[in-house]
């Protein structure tokens, strides 16, 4: 759902056409995720019980896709990674301005449209090469303790806040979106969060 809340983002910034300033933050479904991750079919029968108890939900996310230009290959996905790493490579982009949407972008149709294994060093480091970032400092970032701790901080922070599940959207600390909703919906998220009354808390309205 993440590869389609981000797809309905970009829309919505479409349609609004006016500056905006984007804040990506780590959150992990499975934090307890092996670090070499887990084959596909194992994950849905651990997670879900069965491939068959999840497959409805597969084929509804697969529809709403095509939408949205999303061609889910659950198909090809052989391994569930664990999302660190990933995460570690978009902090990274974020720093050296390399255009953190454009990783995520890739890593989500790496993984769902090609079944690319986005928990691997070397699958990483050739998706950050290619949007500017080198090959050492990537290699340097997916190693760093520092940097762990401090995504692992920065999830903590958010589960303390109430967040349980991804995507989410918080807007100008006034708008809190939940799921991958239709652009229509975020665009007239972004007119409460602009033009609203400012709450005493840091997150008023919630939309689900």
């Amino acid at each position: 759902w993440c590869y389609l809340g981000k797809r309905r983002l970009d829309a919505a910034l479409r349609a609004v056409q006016g500056p905006s300033v984007l804040r990506w933050l780590p959150y992990q479904l499975n934090p307890a995720m092996p670090d070499s991750g887990m084959g596909f079919e194992e994950y849905l029968e651990s997670r879900f019980g069965s491939r068959a108890a999840v497959q409805p939900g597969l084929d509804k996310l697969t529809a709403q896709g095509l939408d949205d230009g999303i061609r889910f290959r659950f198909d090809l996905i052989k391994r569930v990674p664990n999302t660190l790493a990933a995460h570690r490579l978009l902090s990274h982009a974020g720093t050296e301005s390399a255009g953190v949407a454009n990783v995520a972008e890739e890593l989500f149709r790496g993984f769902f449209e090609e079944g690319l294994d986005i928990g691997r060093d070397d699958v990483l480091i050739d998706v950050g090469t290619r949007h500017g970032l080198t090959r050492s400092n990537i290699a340097h970032c997916l190693q760093d303790d520092a940097l762990r701790l401090h995504l692992q901080e920065q999830e903590a922070e958010m589960r303390r806040g109430g967040v349980s599940g991804v995507p989410d959207f918080v807007i100008n600390d006034r708008v809190f979106v939940i799921g991958a909703q239709p652009a229509p919906v975020l665009v007239d998220a972004f007119d409460r969060a602009m033009f609203g009354e400012r709450s005493d808390q840091p997150v008023s309205d919630i939309l689900h």
